[in-house]
Protein backbone atom coordinates (compact mmCIF):
# COMPACT_ATOMS: atom_id res chain seq x y z
CA UNK A 1 0.00 0.00 0.00
CA UNK A 2 1.27 3.57 -1.14
CA UNK A 3 1.17 6.54 1.38
CA UNK A 4 -0.98 8.00 -0.24
CA UNK A 5 -3.64 5.24 -0.38
CA UNK A 6 -2.33 4.62 3.72
CA UNK A 7 -3.34 8.37 3.99
CA UNK A 8 -6.54 8.82 1.99
CA UNK A 9 -7.60 5.31 4.60
CA UNK A 10 -7.04 7.93 7.86
CA UNK A 11 -8.65 10.56 6.06
CA UNK A 12 -11.84 8.42 5.98
CA UNK A 13 -11.65 6.75 9.47
CA UNK A 14 -11.69 10.63 10.56
CA UNK A 15 -14.39 11.70 8.90
CA UNK A 16 -16.42 8.83 10.28
CA UNK A 17 -15.51 9.17 13.26
CA UNK A 18 -16.43 12.86 13.11
CA UNK A 19 -19.84 12.31 11.39
CA UNK A 20 -21.00 9.67 14.31
CA UNK A 21 -19.31 12.41 16.82
CA UNK A 22 -22.25 14.68 15.39
CA UNK A 23 -24.76 11.96 15.64
CA UNK A 24 -24.13 11.27 19.54
CA UNK A 25 -24.34 14.57 19.97
CA UNK A 26 -27.28 15.47 18.01
CA UNK A 27 -29.00 12.56 19.98
CA UNK A 28 -27.89 14.10 23.25
CA UNK A 29 -29.57 17.22 22.43
CA UNK A 30 -32.98 15.13 21.84
CA UNK A 31 -32.81 13.15 25.29
CA UNK A 32 -32.48 14.48 28.29
CA UNK A 33 -30.79 12.31 30.98
CA UNK A 34 -32.58 9.56 33.32
CA UNK A 35 -32.78 12.01 36.12
CA UNK A 36 -34.12 14.79 33.75
CA UNK A 37 -37.17 12.44 33.17
CA UNK A 38 -37.85 11.09 36.65
CA UNK A 39 -40.79 12.40 38.43
CA UNK A 40 -40.08 14.08 41.74
CA UNK A 41 -41.58 11.93 44.57
CA UNK A 42 -41.86 15.09 46.49
CA UNK A 43 -43.97 17.59 43.42
CA UNK A 44 -47.09 16.84 42.57
CA UNK A 45 -47.33 18.97 39.22
CA UNK A 46 -44.49 19.13 36.41
CA UNK A 47 -43.99 21.08 32.78
CA UNK A 48 -42.75 19.37 29.47
CA UNK A 49 -39.88 20.81 27.98
CA UNK A 50 -37.93 19.47 24.73
CA UNK A 51 -34.33 20.17 23.70
CA UNK A 52 -33.86 18.43 25.92
CA UNK A 53 -36.18 16.38 27.12
CA UNK A 54 -37.15 17.44 30.79
CA UNK A 55 -39.88 17.66 33.31
CA UNK A 56 -39.24 20.41 35.72
CA UNK A 57 -40.86 20.84 39.02
CA UNK A 58 -43.70 23.18 39.32
CA UNK A 59 -43.65 24.10 43.33
CA UNK A 60 -46.10 26.58 43.54
CA UNK A 61 -49.17 25.63 40.84
CA UNK A 62 -51.11 28.82 39.78
CA UNK A 63 -54.81 28.03 40.45
CA UNK A 64 -58.18 28.93 41.83
CA UNK A 65 -59.58 26.50 44.54
CA UNK A 66 -62.12 24.17 43.48
CA UNK A 67 -64.77 25.86 45.63
CA UNK A 68 -64.61 29.36 43.94
CA UNK A 69 -65.61 28.25 40.21
CA UNK A 70 -68.97 28.93 40.09
CA UNK A 71 -71.05 28.84 37.42
CA UNK A 72 -70.04 25.61 35.95
CA UNK A 73 -71.53 23.31 38.14
CA UNK A 74 -72.40 20.36 36.15
CA UNK A 75 -69.12 20.31 34.12
CA UNK A 76 -67.51 20.97 37.51
CA UNK A 77 -68.38 17.66 38.92
CA UNK A 78 -68.18 15.51 35.67
CA UNK A 79 -64.39 15.89 35.77
CA UNK A 80 -64.16 16.11 39.44
CA UNK A 81 -65.62 12.28 39.38
CA UNK A 82 -64.09 11.35 35.98
CA UNK A 83 -60.48 12.02 37.70
CA UNK A 84 -61.28 10.51 40.74
CA UNK A 85 -61.96 7.49 39.65
CA UNK A 86 -58.69 7.30 37.71
CA UNK A 87 -56.91 8.63 40.60
CA UNK A 88 -58.64 5.20 42.90
CA UNK A 89 -57.00 2.88 39.52
CA UNK A 90 -60.35 2.28 37.58
CA UNK A 91 -60.91 3.72 33.92
CA UNK A 92 -61.66 7.18 33.09
CA UNK A 93 -61.69 9.00 29.77
CA UNK A 94 -59.64 11.90 28.17
CA UNK A 95 -61.87 14.84 28.32
CA UNK A 96 -62.09 17.79 26.09
CA UNK A 97 -63.16 21.45 27.57
CA UNK A 98 -64.17 23.53 24.92
CA UNK A 99 -66.22 27.17 24.68
CA UNK A 100 -66.20 30.10 26.12
CA UNK A 101 -63.02 32.25 26.57
CA UNK A 102 -62.49 33.17 30.27
CA UNK A 103 -64.86 30.68 31.41
CA UNK A 104 -62.48 28.78 34.12
CA UNK A 105 -61.60 25.64 31.82
CA UNK A 106 -58.27 25.38 32.62
CA UNK A 107 -58.80 26.91 36.13
CA UNK A 108 -61.05 23.77 36.69
CA UNK A 109 -58.12 21.09 35.65
CA UNK A 110 -55.68 22.80 38.00
CA UNK A 111 -58.65 23.02 41.16
CA UNK A 112 -59.46 19.32 40.63
CA UNK A 113 -56.02 18.14 40.73
CA UNK A 114 -55.32 19.90 43.93
CA UNK A 115 -58.55 18.69 45.40
CA UNK A 116 -57.88 14.72 44.46
CA UNK A 117 -54.18 15.73 45.87
CA UNK A 118 -56.10 17.09 49.24
CA UNK A 119 -57.86 14.01 49.90
CA UNK A 120 -54.91 11.30 48.89
CA UNK A 121 -51.64 13.53 49.16
CA UNK A 122 -48.91 12.68 46.54
CA UNK A 123 -51.33 10.36 44.69
CA UNK A 124 -51.82 12.27 41.24
CA UNK A 125 -49.60 13.74 39.00
CA UNK A 126 -49.86 17.08 36.24
CA UNK A 127 -47.73 17.66 33.51
CA UNK A 128 -48.49 20.50 31.48
CA UNK A 129 -47.04 19.98 28.09
CA UNK A 130 -47.15 22.84 25.56
CA UNK A 131 -49.42 22.91 22.52
CA UNK A 132 -45.75 23.02 20.29
CA UNK A 133 -44.37 20.41 21.97
CA UNK A 134 -47.54 18.09 20.85
CA UNK A 135 -45.09 15.83 18.66
CA UNK A 136 -42.55 14.63 21.35
CA UNK A 137 -45.75 13.06 23.11
CA UNK A 138 -44.63 9.75 22.88
CA UNK A 139 -41.47 10.69 24.02
CA UNK A 140 -43.47 12.08 27.39
CA UNK A 141 -45.71 8.67 27.17
CA UNK A 142 -42.15 6.54 27.86
CA UNK A 143 -41.00 8.20 30.08
CA UNK A 144 -44.20 7.90 32.94
CA UNK A 145 -45.72 5.04 31.59
CA UNK A 146 -43.50 2.89 34.34
CA UNK A 147 -44.23 5.65 36.76
CA UNK A 148 -46.45 4.27 40.13
CA UNK A 149 -48.33 7.17 40.25
CA UNK A 150 -51.27 8.34 38.41
CA UNK A 151 -50.70 11.20 35.41
CA UNK A 152 -52.38 13.77 34.15
CA UNK A 153 -51.79 14.94 30.85
CA UNK A 154 -52.37 18.28 30.30
CA UNK A 155 -52.54 20.79 27.41
CA UNK A 156 -54.07 24.33 27.56
CA UNK A 157 -55.61 26.11 24.77
CA UNK A 158 -55.08 23.19 22.40
CA UNK A 159 -56.51 24.05 18.57
CA UNK A 160 -54.54 23.36 14.94
CA UNK A 161 -54.16 25.92 11.91
CA UNK A 162 -54.06 25.38 8.00
CA UNK A 163 -51.78 23.01 7.26
CA UNK A 164 -50.69 21.64 11.00
CA UNK A 165 -50.43 18.08 10.35
CA UNK A 166 -49.95 17.80 14.34
CA UNK A 167 -52.88 16.39 15.30
CA UNK A 168 -52.18 13.29 13.23
CA UNK A 169 -49.89 12.05 15.95
CA UNK A 170 -51.94 13.55 18.42
CA UNK A 171 -54.78 10.82 17.16
CA UNK A 172 -52.27 7.86 17.13
CA UNK A 173 -50.78 8.67 21.18
CA UNK A 174 -54.51 8.94 22.57
CA UNK A 175 -56.55 6.12 20.91
CA UNK A 176 -54.81 3.63 18.34
CA UNK A 177 -51.62 3.80 18.29
CA UNK A 178 -49.87 -0.14 18.73
CA UNK A 179 -48.63 0.71 22.05
CA UNK A 180 -51.58 2.93 23.31
CA UNK A 181 -52.23 5.45 26.13
CA UNK A 182 -50.79 4.29 29.50
CA UNK A 183 -52.98 2.81 31.77
CA UNK A 184 -51.64 5.48 34.62
CA UNK A 185 -52.21 8.13 32.06
CA UNK A 186 -55.07 10.31 30.86
CA UNK A 187 -55.27 13.23 28.55
CA UNK A 188 -57.02 16.84 29.61
CA UNK A 189 -56.78 19.17 27.04
CA UNK A 190 -58.59 22.62 26.64
CA UNK A 191 -60.04 24.69 24.07
CA UNK A 192 -62.08 27.43 21.88
CA UNK A 193 -62.80 24.88 19.62
CA UNK A 194 -65.24 22.09 19.84
CA UNK A 195 -63.75 19.94 17.48
CA UNK A 196 -59.98 21.59 17.90
CA UNK A 197 -59.87 23.31 14.47
CA UNK A 198 -61.18 26.56 11.99
CA UNK A 199 -64.17 26.09 10.66
CA UNK A 200 -63.28 27.50 7.41
CA UNK A 201 -60.50 24.78 7.47
CA UNK A 202 -63.00 22.14 7.33
CA UNK A 203 -65.12 24.03 4.87
CA UNK A 204 -62.01 23.85 2.67
CA UNK A 205 -61.64 20.08 2.90
CA UNK A 206 -65.36 19.67 1.68
CA UNK A 207 -64.72 22.20 -1.67
CA UNK A 208 -61.46 20.59 -2.44
CA UNK A 209 -61.64 16.56 -1.57
CA UNK A 210 -62.11 14.05 -3.36
CA UNK A 211 -65.01 12.77 -1.08
CA UNK A 212 -65.48 15.58 1.00
CA UNK A 213 -67.23 13.86 4.12
CA UNK A 214 -64.43 11.41 4.19
CA UNK A 215 -62.23 14.86 4.55
CA UNK A 216 -64.29 16.21 6.86
CA UNK A 217 -64.29 12.93 9.06
CA UNK A 218 -60.33 12.76 8.99
CA UNK A 219 -60.32 16.32 10.30
CA UNK A 220 -62.44 16.19 13.05
CA UNK A 221 -61.84 12.35 14.20
CA UNK A 222 -59.33 13.88 16.82
CA UNK A 223 -61.84 15.47 19.26
CA UNK A 224 -63.64 12.02 19.16
CA UNK A 225 -60.92 10.60 20.66
CA UNK A 226 -61.72 12.54 23.70
CA UNK A 227 -64.75 10.79 25.84
CA UNK A 228 -65.96 13.62 27.41
CA UNK A 229 -67.00 16.34 25.64
CA UNK A 230 -67.08 19.08 28.81
CA UNK A 231 -69.08 22.88 27.16
CA UNK A 232 -68.18 25.94 28.72
CA UNK A 233 -70.67 28.79 27.93
CA UNK A 234 -70.80 32.71 29.26
CA UNK A 235 -72.16 32.55 32.20
CA UNK A 236 -75.52 34.70 33.51
CA UNK A 237 -75.16 38.29 35.39
CA UNK A 238 -76.30 36.19 38.39
CA UNK A 239 -73.50 33.64 38.12
CA UNK A 240 -70.90 36.31 37.38
CA UNK A 241 -72.14 38.30 40.48
CA UNK A 242 -71.71 34.99 41.85
CA UNK A 243 -68.14 34.56 41.16
CA UNK A 244 -67.64 38.07 42.37
CA UNK A 245 -68.89 37.34 46.14
CA UNK A 246 -66.76 34.73 46.22
CA UNK A 247 -63.37 36.59 45.67
CA UNK A 248 -64.55 38.94 47.74
CA UNK A 249 -65.45 36.88 51.23
CA UNK A 250 -61.89 34.77 49.97
CA UNK A 251 -60.00 37.16 50.16
CA UNK A 252 -61.57 39.34 52.88
CA UNK A 253 -61.92 42.68 50.53
CA UNK A 254 -63.99 45.48 52.38
CA UNK A 255 -67.24 47.28 50.75
CA UNK A 256 -70.90 47.72 50.35
CA UNK A 257 -72.05 44.62 48.06
CA UNK A 258 -74.26 46.19 46.10
CA UNK A 259 -71.54 48.91 45.24
CA UNK A 260 -69.67 46.15 44.48
CA UNK A 261 -71.89 44.77 41.68
CA UNK A 262 -72.72 47.99 40.65
CA UNK A 263 -68.98 48.15 40.08
CA UNK A 264 -68.49 45.21 38.35
CA UNK A 265 -71.36 44.96 36.12
CA UNK A 266 -70.17 48.45 35.12
CA UNK A 267 -66.52 47.05 34.68
CA UNK A 268 -67.81 43.59 32.37
CA UNK A 269 -69.40 46.18 30.25
CA UNK A 270 -66.50 48.07 29.30
CA UNK A 271 -64.70 44.36 28.50
CA UNK A 272 -67.94 42.98 26.39
CA UNK A 273 -68.38 40.30 28.21
CA UNK A 274 -68.90 38.30 31.39
CA UNK A 275 -66.85 35.34 32.73
CA UNK A 276 -64.76 34.24 35.54
CA UNK A 277 -61.71 35.81 33.82
CA UNK A 278 -63.28 39.04 33.91
CA UNK A 279 -64.77 38.77 37.54
CA UNK A 280 -60.83 38.03 38.53
CA UNK A 281 -59.48 41.13 36.55
CA UNK A 282 -62.57 43.45 38.43
CA UNK A 283 -61.49 41.58 42.20
CA UNK A 284 -57.54 42.21 41.30
CA UNK A 285 -58.67 45.93 40.42
CA UNK A 286 -60.46 46.36 43.55
CA UNK A 287 -57.79 44.58 45.68
CA UNK A 288 -55.45 46.99 44.45
CA UNK A 289 -57.50 50.20 45.09
CA UNK A 290 -57.84 49.31 48.88
CA UNK A 291 -54.45 48.64 49.27
CA UNK A 292 -54.20 44.68 49.25
CA UNK A 293 -52.32 41.88 47.51
CA UNK A 294 -54.04 38.96 46.28
CA UNK A 295 -52.39 35.59 46.88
Amino acid sequence: MSAGEDNKDQISLADIASQLDRIARALETGSGTPEDLAIDPASNAFVWHTQPDRLVSVPTVNRVDFDLLRGIDRVRDILLENTQRFANGFAANNALLWGARGMGKSSLVKAVHAKINEDAPNSLVLVEINREDIPSMPRLLHAVRDHGRRVILYCDDLSFDHDDTTYKSLKAVLEGGLEGRPTNVVFYATSNRRHLMPRDMMENERSTAINPAEAVEEKVSLSDRFGLWLGFHSCSQDDYLAMIDGYVAEHGLAGDQADIHHDALEWSVTRGSRSGRVAWQFIQDLAGRQGKSLA
